[in-house]
């Protein structure tokens, strides 16, 4: 480090960072409007107090009482049902609330969102910004690969601070950019947010401004790196201060060489906390996996799908072109069905999505690129119509379902085509996939009624 740097940059006795994190600037072209919480939402929150939630210590469990969060943050935990800490993070928010960088290795559904949201959260309410702000001036940011996180995490956000005050933005491509962009001009942009492409469109023409970035959160790493977003991000990177003077957490499924040299470029002295994915995918999910030959499985599919116990379902498959003729096909059969996919164009995305939720859709049929983004309590099965070529996808299909204390159901085709991709799955999950025939009545060609 400079001179200059160790002169504008110290840590305090507990190793959080500090620096000239926190003046006024000038230079803006544009004031912010302001904040955005109405007075119902105040009101409620000024009759709350964390006596109404409690939390009784348990054995090997951290509490979230136990992290000294403010109690409008509080408010937001009790509302959304969190009692105890997920294991990461029971293992991060120790580290992440003092300051610390932090590498995480999990998959979706180990609770990283919130995570990252509460740290966030807590330290733009620790040390509020006195001096005036302007519009497009981001004091948090989180990059994620997929319009559907990017999405999902900005609800899980707005929950957590449902009675902060603090404002919440996305910005993906696909979605009226002037509308975003009137958006930012009318609130105070404190957790901003972004998939990589759209966020550059805004840097550059100054609608956005990322050199007061308190805490950055780089969202699924390998697959910024599996879809080309790299050299995005680091140009993103450059435009946030210098890692000396922010926090930054880095979330990762796997941490190939190419993302450890990520880590050492973007963090300074961080913490890598790991939760094994074997765990993750057999304690809450049933899984099964179906030889079968290619040209019974949409009878397989339709069989399954028709049966009593599945509520709600996710199909995937690793192409559109083949998301596309499934969708087409359970349509014709008399399923609701709606699609997930790179070529559906982001307004119908969201439509389906809010379908899927509110369960006007039982079937929702998508992409990997697309389901990262699904983070949806309730759904009952998962069927992996085609075997996922990566053996982290497995993970991350199967972690759509046995959500929030719940079981769940996995179901995969194994064809002629695709049973040499088991052996690598089984690697990854640390036991051998044990494959089974379907039982016959799910092999009758079927026939709507």
């Amino acid at each position: 480090m400079s001179e200059a740097q160790q002169n504008n940059t110290s840590q305090d006795a507990e190793g959080k960072k500090t620096g000239p994190r926190r003046g006024r600037r000038g230079g803006r072209g544009r004031r912010s409007g302001g904040g955005n919480r109405d007075s119902s939402q105040g009101n409620r929150a000024a009759t709350w107090s964390l006596e109404q939630f409690q939390v009784e210590p348990e054995a090997g469990k951290l509490r979230f009482h136990d992290l000294d969060l403010p109690d409008t943050l509080m408010h937001g935990i009790a509302d959304l049902g969190f009692k105890y800490c997920s294991p990461i993070q029971a293992q991060s928010l120790p580290y992440t609330l003092r300051g610390n960088d932090v590498v995480g290795k999990a998959q979706t559904g180990t609770g990283k969102t919130a995570a990252f949201l509460i740290t966030i959260i807590d330290d733009l309410l620790k040390h509020p910004i006195e001096h005036e702000r302007y519009a497009g001036e981001a004091r948090s940011l989180v990059i994620a690969p997929t319009r559907e996180l990017v999405m999902q995490i900005a609800d899980d956000a707005r929950g957590l601070t449902k009675y902060t005050g603090l404002n919440v933005h996305t910005l993906v491509g696909g979605m009226d950019y002037d509308k975003q962009r009137r958006h930012l001009d009318e609130k105070l942009c404190d957790i901003l947010v972004a998939t990589p492409g759209r966020l550059i469109d805004f840097c550059g023409s100054k609608d956005v401004y990322l050199d007061r970035v308190e805490v950055m959160v780089i969202d699924e790493a390998d697959r910024m790196l599996d879809m080309g977003f790299i050299p995005q991000v680091r140009r993103i990177v450059r435009l946030t201060p210098r890692k000396e003077e922010r926090q930054t957490l880095l979330f990762s499924a796997t941490f190939t060489p190419e993302v450890v040299s990520l880590v050492e470029q973007w963090t300074q002295d961080s913490t890598t906390i790991e939760i094994e994915p074997d765990r993750i995918a057999t304690d809450s999910v049933n899984q099964k996996i179906y030889i079968t030959q290619t040209r019974k499985k949409r009878d397989l599919l339709a069989n399954i799908l028709r049966s009593e116990e599945v509520e709600s379902v996710i199909v995937f498959a690793n192409r559109r072109d083949q998301c596309r003729h499934l969708q087409e096909f359970l349509g014709k059969a008399g399923f609701s069905v709606g699609l997930l996919s790179g070529e559906v164009a982001q307004n119908k995305r969201v439509r389906t999505l809010d379908d899927f939720k509110s369960g006007k859709i039982k079937v929702l049929v998508a992409t990997d690129v697309a389901g990262r983004g699904i983070h949806i309590d309730g759904i009952s099965h998962v069927i992996n119509f085609t075997l996922p070529e990566e053996p982290e996808d497995y993970v991350h299909r199967i972690g759509r379902t046995g959500r929030a204390g719940k079981t769940g159901t996995s179901i995969s085709f194994a064809c002629e085509d695709d049973a040499f991709l088991l052996e690598p799955i089984g690697e990854l999950l640390g036991e051998k996939v044990e494959c089974e025939q379907p039982p016959e009545e799910l092999l009758v060609e079927y026939r709507p009624s």
